[in-house]
């Protein structure tokens, strides 16, 4: 078991079904990294917009696996939301980045995908 996120609930959700705990695990590894990237890109060129539409994405995904930074990740968005110009969301962003990556490194080699 990994520290970078929980199963408990995205088992509960597959109802113990581990075949769709997989699928679940290759939608994250398919889908949040991708948007993390997007997120990432849109914070660099103040794209507000695009930041809260990536951040708003990710939001599901990153509460169901518990990694721990949906607070953070709602900071991100927000900023995004109500363009907060005055705002340096740059820690914030770096936070939940980790966060993806850790998760996704440790999926992958806990389910060999």
């Amino acid at each position: 078991m990994s520290d970078f996120y929980k199963l408990d609930r995205v088992r509960e959700m597959a109802d113990n079904d581990e075949d769709f705990v997989v699928a679940l695990v290759g939608a994250f590894l398919e889908e949040v990294p991708e948007d993390a990237e997007r997120l990432k890109n849109a914070v660099a060129e103040k794209d507000y917009h695009e930041a809260y539409q990536a951040a708003h994405k990710m939001k599901p995904t990153v509460d169901l696996f518990e990694l721990g930074v949906l607070e953070t990740l709602i900071e991100v968005q927000d900023w995004g939301k109500f363009e907060q110009t005055d705002k340096n969301v740059d820690a914030q962003l770096t936070t939940v980045l980790e966060a993806v990556e850790n998760a996704s490194n440790d999926l992958r080699s806990e389910f060999g995908l």
